[in-house]
């Protein structure tokens, strides 16, 4: 490893599997000091142990005093913040017209309402170091899919996009920088469970992928550490798609 991160104090929330968990990990080897979370206490210890981080678990991320509550907890730890990582999400798809306000709400609440909570209650420790956030949001906010419906999400992962670069002028007077990152088909625990259905269209997806393979949570974590480094110290408001040219490539 490069020690491309050496010294940064860096938070990632969703960090017992996935992308969080393969960020983490990368952070961790490229010398970053890293604090997670995660809903499951279980996993979330597993992967702390074995890859040489911090994280607290359980911490519900959209409930204001949990979210304030870790920041608290994780400043005592690292002594501030230099990199936010907003990674931690969960959702519900399915056909649009079986959708229910629940599911919406459910979803809004967890993929976008943490974005908020979070990186407001870190908003002064990332102002003190002049630090950067790195939000995940998705392909999904830049097109429909057919394959499996998923309106809320997004719905949500555009509500993403969107602070984000509202998040980047706001900072801009205090020093800090937002970006974001919009995975396309990668394969997580929650993707997981369609591949194990022989029949799901999402095989026919990966077939016709011009790379001939879905991304991995690693292929995500590599983005996130050039956004965390000091190699993008000029990159503010954009979002990164990273998808292996799916979305462009017919």
């Amino acid at each position: 490893m490069s020690g491309r991160l050496a010294g940064k104090r860096v938070l990632i929330t969703g960090t017992a599997g996935g992308q969080g968990a393969a960020a983490a990990r990368l952070f961790a080897a490229e010398g970053a000091r890293v604090v997670g979370c995660d809903l499951d206490v279980a996993r979330a210890e597993a992967t702390a142990a074995e890859g040489g981080f911090t994280a607290f678990a359980p911490v519900d991320l959209a409930d204001v005093d949990a979210a304030t509550g870790w920041i608290t907890s994780a400043v005592e730890v690292l002594g501030g913040i230099d990199v936010l990582y907003n990674n931690a999400s969960a959702t519900r798809v399915g056909p649009f017209e079986d959708v229910t306000l629940e599911d919406w709400r459910f979803v809004l609440r967890n993929e976008l309402d943490l974005i908020f909570t979070v990186t407001q209650a870190a908003w002064e420790h990332l102002a003190e170091a002049r630090g950067s956030i790195i939000n995940t949001a998705s392909v999904s906010a830049w097109r429909g899919a057919a394959f499996t419906e998923q309106a809320a999400h997004g719905a949500a992962k555009g509500g993403v996009l969107a602070i984000t670069r509202h998040l980047a002028a706001s900072g801009s007077r205090r020093g800090i920088r937002a970006n974001s990152i919009s995975p396309g088909l990668t394969v997580t625990p929650q993707i997981q469970e369609f591949l194990d259905d022989p029949s799901h269209p999402m095989h026919g997806m990966e077939a016709a992928h011009p790379l001939r393979r879905l991304g991995t949570p690693e292929d995500v974590a590599r983005v996130a550490l050039f956004l965390a480094s000091d190699d993008a110290s000029y990159l503010n408001a954009i979002d990164i798609v990273v998808d292996g040219g799916q979305s462009v490539i017919v």
